[in-house]
């Protein structure tokens, strides 16, 4: 990367996407992997149209399903429209997954050799950002007297590197130590649905591995829970619009059923 005074340059996207930010709904989104820009500067990161495609560039599908959510429940969203790849913004700044130099196999170029001022660029551009953004958020909605609840949204691939089989799950409801809102979530979409339910599966949510959950709704007390829903499900707007409608339903019956607003 050749050194320039900032990373972002005029023409690239803004570091964070807010939409409905007024909205009256308790719950605020929020979208850690939403897009798959990346810096000008950058290139590409040395990777072709089919690899930045895959689900190791981006979330597929979840901007789509959420903004479509945000719009139906008058609920304000915050979502990152950088790619995974440029830097992760559910990961610590540090760890090693935070910027990526492989992923699911597929080496990534542009993300080796990198100086301390090249990393500093993108966790002090992108990352920051959009990490101070939902903090406003959360500040204001406080300010205000206005009670959150998070709802962190995510999707996964359905076959993930060398797992023998296709993941099961069509959608995962994700806690750490935090489940009031995660338990009747589940009871609903498994009484309501024939959908494969999975506590915390694919993956799980923790302190060590994870960022936002445990930056912004663990650390001051908030309501959670995050979600994924599995890729193949909301990659056209066809399974968008039809995940959209369905959660839109359930997902305010069970922060209703959590007793969490009633305080």
């Amino acid at each position: 990367m050749s050194i320039i005074d900032t990373l972002l340059q005029s023409g690239d996207p803004a570091p964070v996407g807010v939409e409905n930010p007024g909205g009256a709904s308790p719950i605020l989104f929020v979208s850690d992997h939403a897009g798959v820009a990346i810096p000008a500067a950058l290139g590409t990161l040395g990777l072709d149209a089919t690899q930045l495609a895959r689900h190791i560039a981006y979330d597929i599908g979840i901007y789509g399903v959420t903004t479509r959510l945000a719009r139906a429940l008058d609920a304000a969203y915050v979502f990152q429209p950088y790619s995974r790849l440029v830097i992760d913004c559910n990961r610590r700044p540090g760890m090693a997954q935070s910027i990526m130099t492989e992923s699911d196999g597929t080496v990534v170029p542009g993300n080796r050799g990198l100086s301390e001022a090249a990393i500093a660029a993108r966790q002090s551009e992108i990352l920051a950002p959009y990490h101070d953004e939902i903090l406003a958020t959360l500040d204001a909605r406080e300010a205000r007297g206005l009670p959150t609840v998070l709802f962190a949204m995510h999707s996964c691939t359905p076959i993930f590197g060398g797992e023998p089989e296709p993941r099961p799950w069509d959608i995962g409801i994700l806690a750490d130590k935090d489940w009031r809102i995660g338990d009747p979530l589940i009871a609903l979409l498994e009484d309501e649905s024939d959908l494969c339910v999975g506590r915390n599966q694919p993956y799980s949510v923790n302190a060590e591995s994870d960022y936002t959950i445990p930056q912004h709704a663990e650390g001051r007390g908030l309501p959670y829970v995050e979600i994924e829903i599995r890729q193949d499900l909301i990659g056209d707007e066809a399974g968008q619009r039809r995940w959209a409608t369905l959660l839109a339903d359930v997902f305010p019956r069970a922060v209703a059923a959590s007793g969490v607003l009633a305080a």
